[in-house]
């Protein structure tokens, strides 16, 4: 494990506002709670709390990888319609002690479903 430091820098944020996740046409996760993860150079992540998620298109995947500065990352396919889309989902169910804000949360790789959005609020009228 290697911390977070100068060289590499990971800040967690809260996302004011709405973030919603679509694919194959559907709404697969929406959430008023999002995290913004920045890691050094890469570009920011929103991380969206389970409990946001429709999981009736997720499927756990065998797949796993490893990042020494957040720990083993899980992964889910979304299969939506008979079309799936692989690994298009990944998780840290127990990351690291630095960045243990995103336990529970899940991340979309953009290329893999069809928006990431923040979604504009509406006043009340």
């Amino acid at each position: 494990m290697r911390q977070p430091g100068p060289d590499h820098p990971i800040a967690i944020t809260p996302h004011a506002g709405r973030i919603r996740v679509r694919a194959g046409g559907v709404t697969v996760a929406e959430t008023d709670a999002a995290l913004v993860l920045t890691e050094a150079t890469y570009p920011p992540v929103f991380y969206i709390p389970r409990a946001d998620a429709r999981w009736e298109y997720f499927v756990a995947s065998s797949r796993r990888s490893h990042c020494p500065y957040k720990g083993e990352a899980h992964y889910f396919s979304l299969s939506i319609d008979g079309t799936e889309r692989p690994d298009a989902v990944w998780s840290y169910e127990a990351p690291y002690p630095a960045v243990a804000a995103i336990r529970d949360h899940l991340a979309f790789y953009p290329d893999r479903v069809d928006a990431i959005e923040a979604v504009p609020d509406h006043p009340s009228t």
